[in-house]
């Protein structure tokens, strides 16, 4: 059975492996991520993940597509990839002291065109970041690429004060939803 990945995210590939599934093909989807106007982060994410399967199973119609799109959210506002040094300051003392929430949207496309998404929420709160903290993140650049602007892998991860989740969704794939996601879709790694 052939899977395909719709993604460019590089973490996504490597949380797969984590549980032996290496795709057999890597597409980076060429979507609009814009957010429209009154959109909802969950609806977003699951919005934009659908776009990304749906994007490369018409590329690719004889494997399974796994896509899938993770946000930052915090009072229900969209927080997307900082595209500066600037921004990424912004966000970060934004976060400083307060709770956000993760959602990460999965989407599984099989080859006959069956498609299952799943959306994952992972709650978490920031300690109150000094100027020095986020400075030396800044220069550090975790954060490029990466919703939030922050990657929990790294030395943001002793930011993180609480979490109620996945944090494999806060990586970028919530891995015991998306296994079973391809599970219920007939994949299987053989």
């Amino acid at each position: 059975m052939k899977l395909v990945l719709a993604s460019s995210s590089p973490r996504r590939s490597e949380l797969l492996a984590a549980i032996g599934i290496v795709p057999d093909q890597i597409i980076a989807p060429d979507v609009d991520e814009t957010p429209r106007k009154g959109e909802v982060p969950w609806e977003y994410s699951k919005r934009i993940a659908i776009l990304k399967a749906r994007t490369v199973h018409e590329a690719v119609k004889d494997a399974y597509v796994l896509a899938a799109d993770t946000i930052v959210e915090r009072n229900r506002k969209i927080i997307l990839k900082a595209e500066d040094d600037e921004e990424a300051r912004q966000i970060l003392k934004a976060h400083s002291g307060r709770r956000q929430r993760v959602f990460t949207s999965v989407c599984v496309i099989s080859p006959t065109g069956k498609e299952a998404c799943r959306t994952v929420k992972t709650r978490l709160s920031f300690k109150r970041l000094t100027a020095e903290e986020i400075e030396e993140y800044v220069v550090l650049r975790e954060w490029e690429g990466k919703s939030g602007a922050y990657d929990i892998r790294g030395m943001a991860a002793k930011f993180v004060k609480f979490m109620s989740g996945s944090q494999t969704n806060v990586i970028g794939l919530p891995l015991y939803e998306t296994d079973c996601l391809l599970k219920g879709l007939g994949f299987s790694k053989k």
